[in-house]
């Protein structure tokens, strides 16, 4: 029984990843011009950020960094047009303070879903799948509104942060999620070493399913960041987020290239911010989620 289980071992995840270590020199050459391909357009942005519009359509292109930096980020943030530091600071509270709240309810929802027993759970969770069937937003922009309207909050970030702050894809990944990285029997051991449920979600819950709220967070921050639509339809032109701030840029500068592109890209760096900031806890829940699959 011994052999057998050390050969079980010996063919699960690790030799996978041996595998994967062990691909060929074709597959990681596929592997690096993927790379350079998907990154070179937003390293092409950032430099045409340093450059003047001369410079920008020179022919062949520059590749290399200019000297314009700071001065295409002053006419960035001194432009009437497009109130571009306003857009930055409204999405990075809005993305913020969405995120905080769509990952702490999905968790909560989670636990309560996946290791509670509670009547009517099961129609619950269906009913919030339901929801992930229907585009809300585009069917329920006239209410909305009209709600937004009744609460005088048009033209405020709390229009755009209200509608957003439960997600139900964020409440069913974090109840599978839950479901898969919590054993039942370390929540009823628990249990019966005297621990409430609020303690057994502190201490039990939380440290088990922090891969997947790393995933959760990135996933609902990117979508609030890039988020255009309704705030295009509540907010005011003098009070935008960033991506109104982008299109307003684009109507009023549609020439000035080196312009739209720092705009861009300055868009683009918070993103870029916490991919580098959470990318290890990201890969983690990804790759954790994978080897149970």
């Amino acid at each position: 029984m011994t052999a057998i289980q050390t050969r079980r071992r010996s063919s699960g995840p690790a030799s996978s990843a041996n595998r994967i270590w062990d691909a060929g020199p074709l597959t990681k050459v596929t592997l690096a011009f993927a790379l350079v391909l998907s990154a070179f357009p937003i390293y092409y942005m950032f430099i045409m950020a340093t450059r003047t519009n001369d410079e920008a359509l020179d022919t062949p292109p520059p590749l290399l960094p200019g000297g314009h930096l700071g001065e295409n980020v002053e006419r960035l943030l001194a432009t009437e047009d497009a109130y571009f530091a306003t857009g930055l600071i409204n999405s990075i509270i809005i993305s913020t303070t969405v995120t905080l709240s769509v990952v702490i309810i999905s968790t909560l929802a989670g636990f309560a879903f996946a290791k509670l027993r509670f009547r009517g759970s099961k129609i619950l969770l269906g009913s919030i799948l339901l929801t992930m069937m229907v585009p809300l937003q585009q069917m329920g922009i006239v209410p909305l509104y009209e709600m937004m309207v009744n609460l005088g909050w048009t033209g405020q970030i709390q229009a755009v942060i209200l509608p957003f702050l439960v997600n139900g894809f964020g409440v069913f990944m974090m109840t599978q999620y839950t479901t898969q990285a919590v054993p039942d029997e370390l929540v009823e051991a628990a249990r019966v070493d005297g621990a409430s449920t609020m303690r057994i979600y502190a201490n039990v819950i939380l440290p088990a399913v922090r891969p997947g709220m790393a995933v959760l967070a990135l996933l609902t921050f990117m979508q609030n960041w890039n988020e255009f639509l309704w705030p295009s339809i509540v907010l005011n032109p003098d009070n935008p987020v960033v991506q109104t701030s982008i299109a307003a840029l684009n109507q009023a500068h549609g020439t000035d290239y080196v312009m739209l592109f720092t705009g861009t890209a300055a868009s683009v760096l918070p993103l870029v911010i916490v991919f580098v900031m959470f990318g290890r806890q990201i890969v983690g829940g990804l790759m954790e989620g994978a080897v149970k699959a």
